[in-house]
């Protein structure tokens, strides 16, 4: 099984939540409760979304398609997490 890495942004939403977006594969929108949960919500629509360009021959963004090359035609993906935190005042 290929690992691919996909680079995410979380952010806050006002109303209460994060929203989980990537520039790197086109279609992936992630929201949940806490930061963990999008994630995990995120990796699941990456997945879906992989597996649909797969069976619908759909081209795949380039770095997905070079794992898949080296390991056959399915992907795990990793997805590494960066959070900026605003300073609060003590």
């Amino acid at each position: 099984m290929a690992e691919v890495l996909i680079d995410i942004k979380i952010e806050p939403l006002a109303e209460g939540g994060y929203l989980a977006t990537s520039a790197e594969l086109q279609g992936l929108i992630a929201q949940g409760r806490t930061v963990a949960e999008t994630i995990e919500i995120a990796q699941d629509v990456a997945r879906k979304l992989i597996e649909s360009c797969l069976e619908h021959r759909d081209p795949l963004p380039p770095k997905i398609r070079a794992a898949l090359k080296k390991r056959g035609q399915k992907a795990m993906l990793k997805i590494p997490v960066g959070v900026e935190l605003e300073a609060t005042a003590a």
